[in-house]
């Protein structure tokens, strides 16, 4: 399953889980899609909103074996170390990384 930003799918940055396709028919892997689908447009509206570009660096809805929501983020190098910088500048003026 994919998620928050499915419709970039050509742009390089498409992330499949190792376990993709070994599904079992008993688990309910759409609710917790759903959930992770939920945090990870979250996050992209955050991502826009510091001006990154979700073509560059994106979360990505998934749901692992068990069923649980799982989000991932997909990324270039560089927005990816743009977005370390700014998470790592938030912290530092709010007293550092606990």
């Amino acid at each position: 399953m994919s998620g928050a930003g499915e419709d970039r799918l050509n742009d390089g940055l498409d992330v499949f889980a190792l376990d993709a396709g070994l599904w079992n028919s008993g688990i309910d892997y759409v609710a917790g899609w759903r959930e992770a689908a939920r945090a990870a447009d979250r996050l992209n509206r955050s991502l826009l909103g510091v001006g990154l570009e979700l073509s560059e660096v994106r979360a990505v809805a998934d749901a692992n074996a068990d069923g649980r929501g799982v989000v991932r983020l997909a990324g270039r190098p560089a927005a990816v170390e743009r977005l370390a910088q700014l998470l790592e500048g938030t912290a530092e003026g709010e007293g550092g990384a606990s």
